[in-house]
């Protein structure tokens, strides 16, 4: 067999040697937290929805983005967008709200929309800010809503 062979052999066991070994981590990890974070998360889905029952759309954006703010980064994305979502859903409607957000489908409107969102608060330089306004979209297409009374 030739040396080349041998050492792309290696190359290929030593990679699948490190995948394995990250999913063991990942799945020792998660079994060592995942109490915790499901608490964490069902305490910001109620903090969510009590700001929500005390303000509009707009309300639950704003307070999302000084959270978001606060703690920066992956998991705060996270957090803030867990918030952002229970907070829209039980707040009262801001009118318009709804009227300029793209469908997330509409991939370049949405891509435009989202930096234009996190330049307006600026965050434009930050890798996460796109996802925060990702959920304002998925909370305007279930079902799409606009600015006009329901009915009409």
């Amino acid at each position: 067999m030739p040396g080349w062979a041998k050492v792309l052999i290696i190359i290929a066991v030593l990679a699948v040697l490190l995948v394995v070994g990250m999913i063991v981590a990942g799945a020792f990890w998660w079994s060592r937290n995942k109490d915790s974070l499901i608490a964490q998360g069902k305490a910001v889905i109620t903090e969510g929805q009590d700001a929500g029952r005390k303000t509009d759309n707009q309300g639950c954006v704003d307070e999302s983005l000084t959270r978001y703010k606060a703690e920066p980064g992956f998991k705060g994305t996270i957090s803030s967008s867990i918030f952002m979502q229970s907070c829209l859903q039980s707040s009262r409607p801001t009118p318009g709200f709804c009227d300029d957000v793209p469908k997330e489908s509409d991939f370049v409107k949405s891509a435009s929309w989202q930096m234009s969102q996190c330049q307006k608060v600026n965050l434009s330089s930050d890798q996460y800010c796109n996802q925060l306004f990702a959920t304002v979209q998925r909370f305007c297409e279930r079902p799409r809503r606009s600015s006009s009374p329901e009915g009409e």
